[in-house]
């Protein structure tokens, strides 16, 4: 897949941001200080983020971000970017996780895509079942609490899947080993949703 594949399909907005929103970037290590005087900001696929990363599940190792992501206030919308369905659905709780997580699937011609969306809110998932249909611009969650999203300050990662991951579940950062092969399996969203950052 690549970005003119792509360059004729009608895709809406994953989140609407400011047109002052910066682009942050992790890549020097991670400064908590960089999101606190920040409500908006977009950034990070194929980034390294050192420090970043310290919950047990990433095995010091982890740190490659396969998403992007989307900052913005918690309570604030994320749509669904094309028409699709509801794939799969769940809450991981697990701290430094992704809390409620929707994965969306998309068929563009001949191209399958599935589409996660972590760190959402509990209540505007409650909604939605598998296998439910979504239109092109909907609305489909909400930005997630700290409190409920993982324990991450408030955004959306969203992260493309060119395969079935069978759940609602994509590993959101991987180690250098890894990083060859996820890159072929979780292409940058850049190619759907064009130069976001």
């Amino acid at each position: 897949m690549k970005r003119s594949d792509f360059v004729d399909v009608d895709i809406h907005p994953v989140m609407l941001l400011p047109n002052d929103a910066p682009s942050l970037n992790f890549s020097a290590g991670f400064d908590i200080n960089q999101l606190k005087d920040k409500t908006w900001g977009v950034g990070g696929y194929s980034e390294r983020r050192p420090g970043m990363y310290l919950a047990p599940q990433y095995k010091n190792e982890r740190f490659i971000h396969m998403g992007i992501d989307f900052w913005g206030p918690a309570g604030h919308p994320v749509f669904s970017i094309y028409d699709g369905t509801v794939a799969y659905k769940a809450n991981h709780q697990q701290e430094g996780n992704y809390g409620p997580t929707l994965i969306l699937h998309h068929t563009f011609g001949e191209t399958e895509i599935f589409a996660l969306y972590g760190h959402l809110s509990e209540k505007s998932v409650e909604g939605l079942a598998v296998g439910q249909p979504v239109n092109k611009g909907e609305k489909v969650a909400e930005l997630g609490e700290k409190s409920e999203n993982g324990c991450w300050h408030p955004h959306l990662h969203y992260q493309l899947s060119t395969h079935d991951p069978g759940e609602a579940d994509m590993p959101g950062v991987v180690s250098e080993r890894d990083l060859a092969e996820a890159q072929t399996l979780y292409p940058d969203p850049r190619i759907v949703l064009g130069p976001v950052y």
